[in-house]
């Protein structure tokens, strides 16, 4: 018995969650979808789907799992068009950056024993400062050594969740669940926040009078503050993202400006002590980061969220998607159907 998994997207996401599928296509069958037919048969060379489907109905009227690998601002009008045709019991899952706002749509668009369940992806620390993007940076191992946040809306059924941790261990990342809310407030510290930084930046230093002759000396920190890596979206979808997740993103803009804004009454104060002080606790920060970050051993470092360890991987489940959302009898497994929630929010 195999089951499908359709993705529609076949960027880097897409793409590598299709590589990292390929050592199981005798359980999994990968049929893929992209705006771009070029991309499609890209992705289909590259071994990272079995099939390609044009349609977007029929890519999804068979797939167990759908997986919307796509900017933001394309998957309402994707769930739209794909709504009638997914299948009872089918679980919808996504990587976009705002969970509280696609489970909306999820919640409009979709009939009744459809099941949305939201991702949020951290990369393999070998490809942090990997320049190329797209599917040229499709990698089987993408997600190995990392997390993938699960979260969906309350009362999602429990089997739906154990589904998606089993799908995040096939790719190789440890499940990682959070609620809705607190998906959202991660991604917006941890996608967002940097991608407007950059632009503040870039917006900033090419505004100078002084651009002209500036651009010329500019070296690595310029370079590496600004790189293309960072703009993982382009405008619309980070414009999109930033305002679909605008209380997280208000906030944290307000603690950069604060930090900025104490920075520059160090320096204007001639503090020289609490100047150092505060850039050697950056430094110490981005240091610690980084060696957790490349060790990937997040048991041990965890503060919020939880996470999961799963009975089975995917292979092991040949019985267990037909078994999905049924009923149990009250008092067995009462209480599987509740998000396990994560005892901490960023900082207020």
């Amino acid at each position: 018995m195999t089951i499908q998994i359709t993705i529609i997207g076949l960027g880097q996401i897409g793409s590598s969650v299709g590589l990292a599928l390929a050592a199981h296509t005798d359980q999994v069958m990968r049929v893929g979808n992209d705006i771009q037919a070029s991309t499609a048969q890209k992705a289909l060379k590259l071994g990272a789907i079995d099939k390609v489907q044009y349609n977007l109905p029929s890519a999804v009227a068979n797939a167990d799992i759908i997986l919307l690998a796509l900017p933001l601002d394309q998957i309402r009008e994707t769930l739209r068009i794909i709504a009638q045709d997914v299948k009872v019991d089918a679980v919808v899952m996504d990587t976009a950056p705002a969970k509280q706002t696609v489970a909306a749509w999820a919640a409009e668009l979709l009939p009744e024993k459809r099941h949305y369940i939201g991702l949020t992806p951290a990369f393999n620390p070998l490809y942090l400062h990997e320049q190329a993007m797209g599917i040229e940076a499709a990698r089987a191992d993408l997600f190995s050594r990392g997390l993938i946040a699960i979260s969906g809306l309350s009362g999602i059924s429990g089997e739906a969740l154990k589904l998606a941790a089993d799908l995040a261990t096939l790719l190789g990342a440890q499940p990682y669940f959070v609620d809705l809310a607190e998906a959202d407030g991660i991604t917006a510290a941890a996608h967002l926040l940097p991608q407007l930084n950059a632009a503040a930046l870039i917006n900033t230093l090419t505004g100078q009078p002084g651009w002209s002759d500036i651009r010329k000396v500019t070296g690595r920190p310029f370079a590496t503050a600004t790189a293309q890596t960072i703009f993982q979206d382009d405008s619309a979808a980070l414009s999109g993202a930033s305002l679909r997740n605008q209380e997280n993103v208000v906030r944290l803009l307000d603690e950069l400006i604060a930090s900025l804004r104490a920075m520059r009454a160090n320096i204007a104060g001639e503090h020289d002590k609490d100047l150092k002080d505060y850039l050697e606790a950056a430094h110490a920060a981005q240091q610690r980061w980084q060696q957790e970050r490349d060790a990937g051993d997040w048991a041990s470092v965890v503060r919020s969220g939880t996470i999961m360890p799963t009975s089975g991987i995917l292979q092991q489940q040949l019985g267990f998607l037909g078994k999905l959302f049924e009923p149990k009898p009250r008092g067995e497994g009462s209480d599987k159907g509740d998000i396990k929630r994560g005892k901490g929010r960023l900082p207020t």
